[in-house]
This record gives C-alpha cells, sequence and structure tokens, in this order.
C-alpha cells in the first residue's frame, strides 16, 4: 500500500512465498523485486539466487528483520543489490528503489 502512494513506482504483484515471487518475476519481468527473506515454501535467499540466475538485470531488495550477518551475506552472495531492514521509512524505501533502478 506503501508503494501506491508514488505515481511512478507501479507494483505488479505480491508473492506468499519464493516459489510464488519467481513466478510472478517470470509473469512480469519488473525492474525491481523487493524480497523478504523468511517466507514458506522457498526462502527469499533461493528465491533471489534463482531470479538474479535467470534475470541478472532485475535488481532485488531484500527486506529483513534480522539482525543475523550470515543471511544478510547469503543473499548478497545470491545476488541481491542490497539488503534493508523492514522497519525503515518510506522515504528510505523509495530511495533504496530508485538507486536500484539508477
Amino acid at each position: 500500500m506503501v508503494l501506491e502512494e508514488f505515481d511512478d513506482i507501479e507494483l505488479v504483484g505480491e508473492a506468499k512465498n519464493g516459489h510464488e515471487a519467481v513466478a510472478l518475476v517470470e509473469k512480469h519481468r519488473p525492474d525491481v523485486v523487493l524480497m523478504d527473506l523468511v517466507m514458506p515454501v522457498m526462502d527469499g535467499v533461493s528465491a533471489t539466487r534463482i531470479i538474479h540466475q535467470k534475470y541478472p538485470h532485475i535488481q532485488i531488495i531484500a527486506l529483513t528483520s534480522s539482525v543475523e550477518p550470515d543471511l544478510i551475506q547469503s543473499v548478497q552472495e545470491a545476488g541481491a543489490f542490497t539488503c534493508i531492514y523492514k522497519n525503515i521509512t518510506i522515504d528510505v524505501l523509495e530511495k533504496t528503489i530508485r538507486e536500484a533502478v539508477a
């Protein structure tokens, strides 16, 4: 809902798990993906790895509430553009999305 406030940012889908995220990326080919790291069926690190391998031009911003350095390192190694914490402000989220597109 937060992203709908920006006229030039289009939300094309929402996934409940990593498997759905990969399917939505294959269907819509977005510029940026906001990826939760902890999800059922397929976690965000695995989904990030698959998306990055198939579509290296798509930027993935990992979202986490975890402070585990190993998890953050894993998603960065899988191809994420960056990893940010879920409790950030809308301004930081918008800035991060715009940086990923640039």
